[in-house]
């Protein structure tokens, strides 16, 4: 029975959701970590992908690459990137568990991974030493570990000089790209267009000029600040508003972001057991003054 390689669509998304969980399941009873609770209920995977489906729509809508791998109809496996001025980040890589040994993964990442030129290749990568093996062997490499922080959140109070504002794109977006390029190294206004319509965006201005934003709401960010020491009191603000809402708080943070792990830590948040890392073909941005987006599917 012979695999074959197709391109993807959004009308593939409920088939890749469910690899990408299988995958994800597996690796988590592998390394003895618990990333997704209740995957194998029926009733939870429904409840899961309503939660999930608007993400995966979005990746699929947003994809450069977007790969399948299947047998008699079967979905094996998919991988997927985008790109964005000058960067291409593999999204997704995911291959059904008992199909690791079939050369399903090598297929799927030659397609959607391949080295084209661009000035950055990333992924957010878990810990699996099958799939990181691949990933040095396409030439990314890994840079930087990320931990998930969370807890109850409760309303902080933070002395700051930053003026807070909600986000307004057609406002906002030029001076939060410029924020990127110097944080990020590249621009990333399609990702920005569809962060505002799922969470509330915020921006952090001192004297008038814009210094960073940030998005509440989900698993929470990215925020950007370009003067880390800001992070405490764009913590506090992001904590108080999940508060407001009776909501738990978390954030995806690079371990080299000081500030953020000092309001973290002081604030006994929880970190999660679930680990990841950024992996690129070249050193790039500034992380310290950074937070990802949670769940880690791209920065």
């Amino acid at each position: 029975m012979t695999i074959t390689y197709r391109p993807g669509n959004v009308e593939d998304s409920f088939a890749v959701f469910q690899v990408f969980l299988k995958s994800i399941m597996d690796y988590s009873e592998r390394m003895n970590v618990q990333a997704i609770t209740g995957g194998n209920d029926p009733q939870k995977l429904n409840s899961i992908w309503r939660i999930r489906k608007p993400l995966f729509n979005f990746l699929a809508e947003a994809a450069s690459q977007f790969w399948v791998a299947e047998r008699d109809g079967e979905m094996l496996g998919y991988a997927r990137t985008i790109e964005h001025d000058g960067l291409r980040e593999l999204t997704e890589f995911f291959v059904a568990p008992n199909q690791q040994s079939a050369g399903v993964g090598s297929g799927l990442l030659s397609r959607a991974f391949a080295d084209t030129g661009a000035r950055y290749r990333t992924i957010i990568a878990t810990l699996d030493e099958r799939a990181l093996f691949n990933y040095m062997r396409m030439g990314v490499y890994g840079r930087i570990m990320l931990k998930y922080f969370s807890r109850k959140a409760e309303k902080v109070t933070m002395p700051t000089d930053l003026t807070i504002e909600p986000m307004d794109l057609s406002a906002h977006l030029e001076a939060m790209s410029r924020i990127d390029r110097e944080i990020l190294s590249h621009t990333r206004g399609g990702i920005h267009r569809w962060l505002a319509s799922m969470r509330e965006g915020f921006v952090y201005k001192r004297g008038g000029e814009m210094v960073g934003y940030g998005y509440v709401g989900g698993n929470h960010g990215p925020f950007a600040a370009l003067n880390a020491d800001d992070f405490p009191a764009i913590l506090a603000h992001a904590e108080s508003l999940a508060a407001e809402k009776g909501d738990e708080f978390g954030v995806s943070v690079p371990l080299v972001n000081q500030k953020a792990i000092e309001y973290l830590v002081k604030r006994k948040y929880q970190i999660d057991a679930f680990t990841t890392v950024l992996m690129s073909n070249v050193p790039f941005g500034k992380f310290e003054s950074y937070l990802s987006f949670a769940p880690e599917f791209f920065l």
